[in-house]
């Protein structure tokens, strides 16, 4: 009986793995909840593997060996098992109906997170860290953990403080509390796969870009109307001195992020916000020490060409008529020289 029952598990356990029995095999053991794997370095992850979860994913028709290609026996002890690669799957050139994201996987380990990984950091993010494992689904759907309500907790499993500090934000409220999309997750600023470090050119929250960056959503005129958000910022900053200076490469000129936060922007009525009255000191005391009430108390965002702006409107008007003045009056000098010259031509000439 006894040599019975280990040959019965023989045939169960020690053959390779493949065919429709593939995941019945596997899920015998990692379908416990406790199941953990022990690290070289000595931590334990855990290996469950949500079995309805599972059936339910975009994945739900692949054997499990498709992904874990290391996996050849059962029991696998001993096996030295890889991370799951995707692009093992999802190439240019894949069959019909596999994304093939060839340019994001170049974008990918171009970021700050590709690099991580090249350099073994074991906390860099995977395709599968953000996309999922075995839970894997359209990002238009509820359950996806790249699904746009969902990417903040996503990011937040590793980016701990930002994600903190953006759940009680304005953008953050709006999106996770009141279901409204309009409004930027971390990806609409930060990037997806072409995540980049904000000291790189071309990093879409580098100091230079944060403007054009804010501006997508900012100077976009039905979005805002929709929020009751004034343009006049998006519209007035880059005539500014700061918009200006930045614009020439002085990067240590304030930019949106500078005065309104980053993760943490909250509205100006807000007393928590950096660019509330009260506040506004401290915030213009980063760059200008000494930074008072009064440094403080004038308009910001001025739109020199409109009334509201006060006798900045004015001053600008008349150096606008002055200089149009001096410009005509110039010209018809020299109309007027050249004409004076042209007629004693032609009277020495008779």
């Amino acid at each position: 009986m006894k040599r019975a029952l280990v040959v019965i598990l023989t045939l169960l356990f020690f053959v390779p793995i493949s065919g429709e029995g593939a995941i019945r095999k596997c899920i015998i053991c990692h379908q416990k909840p406790g199941i953990k794997k022990v690290l070289p370095s000595g931590a334990e992850v855990s290996v469950y593997v949500d079995r309805k979860l599972l059936r339910a994913s975009s994945h739900r028709r692949l054997k499990c060996q498709d992904c874990h290609i290391d996996v050849t026996v059962i029991p696998h002890k001993g096996i030295k098992i890889g991370r799951v690669h995707c692009n093992r799957c999802h190439y240019q050139g894949a069959p019909k109906g596999i994304p093939q994201p060839d340019s994001i996987y170049k974008k990918y380990w171009d970021s700050v997170h590709g690099k991580k990984v090249k350099a073994g950091d074991p906390r860099a993010p995977w395709c599968q860290d953000c996309h999922g494992g075995h839970g894997v689904f359209s990002p238009n759907s509820p359950r996806s953990k790249v699904n746009k309500r969902n990417i903040p907790a996503t990011c937040g499993r590793c980016h701990k403080k930002e994600y903190q500090e953006y759940r009680e934000s304005v953008h953050g409220v709006a999106l996770l509390k009141k279901g409204i999309m309009a409004v930027p997750a971390c990806v609409d600023c930060h990037g997806k796969h072409n995540v980049y470090s904000p000291g790189k050119p071309y990093s879409s929250v580098n100091p230079q870009k944060v403007p054009e960056t804010c501006t997508k959503c900012h100077a976009d005129q039905a979005l805002m109307r929709r929020f009751k958000v004034s343009l006049n910022p998006a519209k007035t900053y880059r005539e500014s001195f700061h918009g200006i200076a930045l614009e020439f490469g002085e990067l240590k000129a304030a930019n949106c992020s500078s005065c309104h936060g980053v993760h943490n922007i909250f509205a100006p009525s807000d007393p928590r916000s950096t660019v509330n009255k009260a506040n506004l000191p401290k915030t213009c005391g980063k760059c200008h020490p000494g930074a008072n009430e009064n440094f403080a108390k004038g308009k910001i965002h001025l739109d020199v060409h409109s009334k509201s702006s006060g006798i900045v409107y004015y001053v600008a008007k008349f150096f606008i008529i002055l200089t149009t003045g001096t410009m005509a009056v110039l010209f018809i000098h020299i109309f007027l020289d050249l004409y004076r010259k042209i007629k004693e031509k032609r009277e020495v000439g008779e």
